[in-house]
């Protein structure tokens, strides 16, 4: 893919640093489904900190908000800054439609208190910063504290060790010769991906895009396989279990371990109060990996005032205000003192989130990651699982994926 230069944008950035306009005004674009919304808040606050700054907020509905973006900004109608996403990342910078901030970031006295690995995660394409995080998730091991502690069991930190693990907590509770309980609850259907790449892409020289047919990426699918197949510590119904069949399993008790992000918390706790707690992923292959949930802030190249919009994005992700951002999304503040003080999930899943930052990850921004997400990873996932194919045949074809 060829990106455009932004060596004119960044003159004009140049040109406006250090002063805003007089009298500015920044529309901004975001995306809340919760009713609950804080912008008119954040807003006031904003503005009154910055009485020559107007902010005008806009929610745009979720099911047409890229649509409308990529629009407006064709029109000539684009926002001066905006809520977004890593997938849409590539395509905006391609449209020449983002404008860099790394000038900015280096002189901002708010980037060293942004959690770690946040600002390598969003780099741009071109390795140029176009994003400013403002929220993320990060998927990490839940487990049940209870059967851990009737078993005399530890976390399992590496895959040989989770493998163990899953096999002692596999087991027949009440004598009538039935698995009632198994050690892991694998989502084999659609989104699952994640689950697998936990044991997979952590090796070293494996990702998607490289080395997945190799002895180390192969044996990761297959240890996913034997974890079935030898092991039999995912539920019979694992190749088609989905969101709800793996959370609803584990609530339940037919399952000891699951991997998921913050957002199942509250609902973990509801149904097991202090039963249930959460650590980082396993190490696999020499190495972790764990998927990342994203959402950034933007400057659009296109803003009036670009300092102004710069500095209204950067007091959404300052402390104080990100806490306010994030209590209507659900998701996790970026500023490590709002962390530290967060109470809308308990401290050991945001723990667990932090812990899990230095190795996280995101999929590639490649056209062929939803062909994979979609119908290439379940597919053959599935036909692993139940013995039509083997795992190198599953890995051939998703490296061919990516290839093309």
């Amino acid at each position: 893919m060829k990106f455009k230069t932004l060596t004119g944008i960044a003159s004009t950035l140049a040109l406006c640093a250090g002063m805003a306009n007089a009298d500015s005004t920044v529309r901004f674009w975001y995306h809340f489904d919760n009713a609950d919304n804080p912008m008119d808040a954040l807003v006031a606050a904003f503005e009154e900190a910055n009485p020559d700054i107007t902010v005008e907020a806009e929610n745009i509905p979720w099911n047409s908000y890229y649509d409308q973006l990529y629009t407006a900004v064709i029109g000539g109608n684009a926002p001066d800054a905006a809520m977004v996403k890593m997938f849409a990342q590539p395509r905006l910078v391609e449209m020449g439609a983002l404008a860099p901030i790394d000038d900015w970031l280096a002189e901002w006295d708010g980037a060293d208190g942004l959690q770690d690995n946040l600002i390598k995660l969003t780099r741009g394409p071109d390795g140029q910063q176009y994003y400013l995080p403002v929220q993320y998730v990060v998927l990490y091991l839940y487990y049940r504290t209870d059967m851990f502690e009737e078993l005399g069991l530890s976390v399992p930190t590496t895959c040989e060790e989770f493998r163990e693990t899953a096999k002692a907590l596999t087991r027949d509770t009440d004598g009538d010769g039935q698995t009632d309980v198994y050690g892991f609850g694998f989502r084999g259907a659609k989104g699952g991906h994640d689950h697998w790449a936990s044991f997979t892409l952590g090796a070293e020289g494996v990702s998607l895009t490289e080395g997945l047919t190799s002895e180390a990426g192969v044996a990761g699918t297959q240890f996913v396989a034997d974890l079935f197949q030898e092991d039999g510590v995912f539920p019979p119904s694992a190749p088609n279990d989905g969101f709800q069949e793996i959370i609803g399993a584990f609530k339940a008790g037919k399952t000891a371990m699951t991997i998921h992000h913050i957002g199942s918390a509250n609902g973990m706790v509801e149904a097991l109060g202090d039963k249930v707690s959460a650590a980082p992923v396993p190490e696999c292959g020499g190495g972790r990996w764990t998927a990342f949930g994203d959402e950034s802030t933007a400057v659009l190249s296109s803003a009036e005032d670009p300092e102004a919009a710069w500095k209204w994005i950067t007091f959404l992700s300052s402390e104080g205000n990100n806490t306010m951002f994030n209590e209507a999304t659900g998701q996790l503040p970026v500023v490590k003192a709002d962390s530290e003080g967060w109470t809308l999930h308990p401290q050991r899943f945001v723990q667990a989130t932090v812990d899990s930052l230095p190795f996280a990850e995101m999929l590639p921004n490649s056209s062929a990651t939803a062909d994979f997400v979609n119908t290439v990873w379940p597919t053959n996932m599935q036909r692993v699982l139940t013995g039509d194919i083997e795992p190198a045949e599953m890995n051939a074809k998703i490296e061919e994926l990516f290839a093309e």
